[in-house]
């Protein structure tokens, strides 16, 4: 069974009562519900918790990290964004969602700016779906209709992906390439657009499925991890002479 670890800074529910209503168990609550529905072993961590919930012990033992972030990026430790970098190029698979675009560990793992547009004006997302043979788009139509979403519009700055599986459209007139996949090291990535703090996004069944996709994509292969540096050689290297 696929271990998963739901990561949430934890901080717009309890500042804001608006937020609260929509989240009431906060958002790795809800998102933690549907996971566990899902028959995925999955269990919460947020960023108040000692080490962030995120001790070696707990990475060591989760397959996929999903993560949520918003408004306290600069409160996580660099120690352990070294940490969750370190077990993504091991193979452990990362689902970063919505604002974690700006995260440490995503920058990190990007190279970039991962800077976007923004606009928070209560408007229509349609999320087309461009790989349909993708796994992580399996048992998702054409696309799905979100009433209300946080703008995210392109540009981007992040790199191509390894497969552009949704592109959004929005209201006013923005796209965004709303679901990438990455791989680093042995790891690999999903980036999913839609989830801004205020909106019921994530009572959504559709987007509940992608993430479940997401999550059963990025689990790791089961192998051991390539050994590097001094490689001694595997077959007899003749002796060079020199004439």
């Amino acid at each position: 069974m696929t271990r998963v670890t739901v990561w949430n800074e934890f901080r717009h529910e309890r500042q804001e009562e608006r937020i609260l209503k929509v989240y009431p168990q906060g958002i790795h609550g809800q998102l933690a519900s549907f996971l566990q529905e899902a028959g995925l072993d999955t269990q919460t961590a947020t960023l108040d918790e000692p080490e962030h919930g995120l001790t070696q012990e707990v990475l060591d033992n989760t397959d996929v990290l999903i993560w949520w972030g918003h408004i306290a990026h600069h409160e996580v430790s660099d120690e352990i964004v070294n940490r969750v970098h370190a077990r993504v190029l091991q193979g452990m698979g990362l689902v970063v969602l919505h604002s974690g675009h700006m995260s440490k560990i995503f920058m990190k793992l990007m190279g970039t700016s991962c800077d976007l547009k923004w606009r928070e004006a209560e408007e229509k997302e349609r999320l087309w779906v461009m790989d349909p043979s993708h796994p992580i788009a399996e048992g998702i139509g054409e696309y799905i209709d979100l009433e209300q979403e946080e703008m995210y519009g392109a540009h981007f700055d992040v790199p191509a992906p390894e497969s552009l599986v949704f592109v959004g459209w929005f209201e006013g007139g923005n796209v965004f390439p709303s679901g990438s996949t990455y791989r680093r090291g042995s790891g690999k990535i999903f980036y999913f657009q839609p989830g801004h703090e205020s909106y019921p996004t994530y009572y959504n069944k559709d987007i509940q499925k992608v993430i479940i996709n997401g999550v059963n994509w990025c689990a790791p292969t089961k192998r051991d991890y390539p050994v590097y540096g001094h490689s001694e050689a595997l077959e007899p290297i003749k002796e060079k002479v020199v004439v």
